[in-house]
């Protein structure tokens, strides 16, 4: 406890004290461009970065901090396009729901929101909980809890027995009748009420399943399970109210019903053809990956049968190895990508192999770090603030003990993270 105080007087007396902070850099990777640049200095004043200079600049007020990162390699905070911060697999997840009250997923989900950020994540965007996530972004937000900045859609919206729907697997008498509230709809006026029941609740997006899934306790793991028509009144009634909707899709037909009703991106992607391909080109959407996600339930599904119920396994075995072969077509096909990993599926701080998976498939490092910081800024809407370090942009940088470009490995362990103008590791 006495720890947990010190840090969080160490991270108010830092906002309070709003000093100018000058980081020097050995190398600082310029992401936009895809270049790595030597010799910089990042001039901080309170949450924001002032200023970018060519060497190492000293300070000439009189209070300013100097922080020495001459022998690292410096870049913005990595931004993690789809995580579930709320949860992290176990052989217990399906029974959990039956056991935990929700202070137990607050307590676990502010472990896993400081586990992220430390790995050098300073933004996430949480694809689907209980609703913990709307309270635990706001506790970040408010500096009670150490974690990065959430972009959160509260509850998924599925249809009835599909994937996200969260009495599937019940017994009969426990199953109910979920609707809109929770996130279970079926037809259009259910689809746009659940959008206006997340604007309540406080949601900063909207998912939805687009077709079956992998972890759900339901058969099919690719069929489509929204008409066009219910898909395009969420999309309608979220852009009414300022959302971007993510479409959780495997198959094909569920992605491209997705795509032309006005999604904003499709995750996983798993089974996407030609036409998805070209549809997802034509309307500019977002391929978010998640190769690492694919793997591990693979993984986890051929080294202990009974890791998955019997229904869950086959799908783990028929998806999971097929995603890092469908990131390379796309990305060869040149569909924009945001970085992304279903963090909660693997345990949350080892997001950063997705960087060594999409390398493995062909995009360069640096195309990579590009898609966990321009290209997810762009995809959450927040350009403007996050993705570069430049003037006027929200302090988020992280620094490494070796350059990514030539060691990939460094990735794993940042030896700096600075959040909104805080160092939380140094």
């Amino acid at each position: 406890m006495k720890k947990i105080l010190t840090i969080a007087f160490i991270i108010m007396y830092s906002i309070v004290s709003a000093q100018k902070t000058y980081i020097q850099c050995g190398k600082l990777i310029d992401v936009m461009n895809q270049k790595v640049l030597s010799n910089m200095t990042i001039v901080v004043d309170k949450n924001k970065v002032i200023d970018v200079l060519n060497g190492f600049a000293t300070p000439s007020e009189s209070d300013a901090k100097i922080i020495d990162l001459r022998t690292k390699t410096v870049m913005p905070g990595l931004i993690d396009m789809h995580v579930h911060i709320e949860s992290q697999t176990s052989p217990t997840r399906y029974i959990d729901g039956f056991t935990l009250n929700p202070p137990d997923i607050a307590f676990d989900a502010a472990r896993y929101a400081q586990i992220s950020l430390l790995c050098g994540f300073t933004s996430v965007r949480d694809l689907g909980g209980s609703g913990v996530n709307i309270s635990l972004r706001n506790a970040i937000a408010k500096n009670k809890v150490i974690g990065p900045r959430i972009f959160t859609a509260g509850k998924t919206i599925a249809t009835t027995g599909g994937h996200g729907d969260p009495t599937n697997g019940y017994r009969k008498d426990l199953m109910g009748n979920p609707g809109p509230t929770e996130g279970v709809v079926n037809g259009v006026d259910d689809c746009m009420k659940a959008v206006r029941q997340r604007y309540k609740d406080g949601s900063d997006l909207i998912k939805i399943t687009a077709t079956g899934g992998v972890l759900s306790n339901a058969k099919n793991s690719s069929n489509p399970q929204f008409t066009e028509d219910e898909i395009k009144a969420i999309v309608q009634i979220a852009n009414d109210y300022g959302f971007k909707v993510a479409a959780h899709a495997h198959g094909a037909e569920g992605m491209k019903r997705a795509i032309r009703a006005g999604v904003s991106s499709i995750e996983h992607g798993t089974l996407m053809d030609d036409e998805t391909i070209a549809l997802m080109k034509q309307y500019g959407t977002y391929y978010v990956p998640t190769i690492i996600a694919g793997k591990s339930v693979a993984d986890s599904a051929t080294k202990n049968p009974t890791y998955f119920p019997e229904l869950v396994r086959p799908k783990a075995l028929e998806i999971g190895p097929q995603i890092q072969k469908t990131f390379a077509k796309a990305y060869k096909s040149g569909v924009k990508i945001a970085f992304g990993t279903d963090a909660g599926v693997f345990a949350h701080g080892n997001n950063w192999l997705e960087f060594v998976y999409m390398t493995e498939a062909g995009m360069p490092i640096l195309e990579a770090l590009k898609s966990a910081t321009v290209n997810a800024a762009d995809l959450l809407g927040m350009s403007e603030q996050l993705g570069t370090i430049e003037k006027n942009k929200l302090a988020d940088i992280i620094a490494f003990d070796d350059n990514p470009v030539d060691n990939i490995k460094t990735l794993a362990k940042p030896c700096f993270v600075m959040k909104n103008g805080v160092v939380y590791k140094n």
